[in-house]
């Protein structure tokens, strides 16, 4: 009977050990295989459970629905555009965090600290391996030459991948010098804007482009892919830019939601997600980089070379969205 009783007993200290250590909700636009094995290594070394919702789109819409009953405490995402959209519909908190300041470059992260950066990806040019070689000095810029005319693949110029790059050039070079540009690449394109960034690639390796536009974990994605590893084969990596101001990047991010329960356990997961460890698996994983100093990427990755980065702060590019799906309708760049 005692030994019953002492069971009951640890097991009801358990169990009430688990409850003290709590739960954190997230919503994520990241795939769960992706992200499976970081949450573990959290839940293991903090005893906190991570409940994930996964969706590729909508997320949020679904939290600006649910408002204050939503049980979501962080936003985990994929894109500049969906972190800003965020902060714009104020659906996000700000978060003080020493580590997440000291982790996590300004560039990087909100002026407020309603979003903070976890990986960084390029905006790459790809060029035909046979057809153009390795083009280490291209710029966004070139695209619009006339040696590449009828030469170049992308998809939706208002996908939001593209509607970033063209923020970053309304930024830079203003709205006159942007429309122009966005003409001369349209002009320059081998056919209408289709498909995602991987079609672009299988393209040029079916010779119908020369280059193209896409992100730089994509390659890392088909490198993996056994049925698409010949159309990564196919190509070469450019780092855009590099004789001036560096390759446009773009982000992936997370963030507290405005009506967070669970804010302690949010706060952890975040900064465990800005330290070494996550900092490497997250971006090693995902064929990115790791925003905090020091943490090297995968050695696939590495393997395509340094580069000099576009030092402009993420959120300076982001105010220009508007202006950016204006021009890409203007120069009616999908038709």
């Amino acid at each position: 009977m005692k030994m019953k009783m002492l069971a009951l007993v640890f097991s009801t200290l358990a169990a009430q050990g688990a409850l003290a250590a709590g739960e954190v909700n997230v919503y994520s636009n990241r795939q769960d295989e992706l992200i499976k094995p970081i949450i573990q290594q959290f839940e293991k070394e903090s005893g906190i459970k991570v409940n994930v919702v996964f969706a590729k789109e909508g997320l949020n819409e679904r939290l600006e629905r649910e408002g204050k009953l939503s049980p979501a405490d962080l936003m985990l995402t994929v894109d500049i555009s969906r972190l800003t959209d965020l902060v714009d519909k104020d659906l996000v908190q700000p978060v003080d965090s020493k580590i997440l300041q000291e982790n996590i470059p300004a560039i990087y992260r909100d002026p407020d600290n309603k979003w903070f950066a976890l990986t960084t990806r390029v905006r790459a040019i790809y060029s035909s391996k046979d057809r153009l070689g390795k083009l280490d000095t291209i710029s966004y810029e070139d695209l619009v030459k006339p040696e590449f005319k009828g030469k170049i693949c992308t998809r939706s110029g208002k996908h939001e991948y593209n509607v970033a790059l063209v923020s970053s050039m309304i930024a830079h070079h203003g709205m006159a010098d942007a429309k122009t540009w966005l003409e001369g690449v349209k002009a320059n394109l081998a056919r209408k804007p289709q498909g995602n960034d991987r079609d672009q690639v299988k393209a040029i390796k079916d010779g119908i482009c020369d280059l193209s536009l896409g992100n730089s974990y994509y390659l890392g994605a088909m490198l993996k892919d056994p049925a698409q590893k010949s159309w990564a084969d196919a190509v070469y990596i450019n780092f855009p830019n590099q004789a001036d101001r560096g390759a446009h990047v773009n982000v992936s991010g997370v963030a507290m939601t405005k009506y967070a329960k669970n804010k302690d356990e949010a706060r952890k997961l975040m900064e465990f997600l800005a330290g070494d460890t996550a900092q490497h698996m997250y971006a090693d994983v995902n064929a990115e980089y790791p925003v905090k100093a020091g943490v090297e990427p995968s050695a696939m990755v590495k393997s395509w070379g340094s580069f000099k980065s576009d030092p402009m702060p993420v959120s300076d590019y982001a105010k220009h969205r508007k202006d950016a799906l204006q021009l890409l309708d203007e120069v009616k760049f999908d038709l």
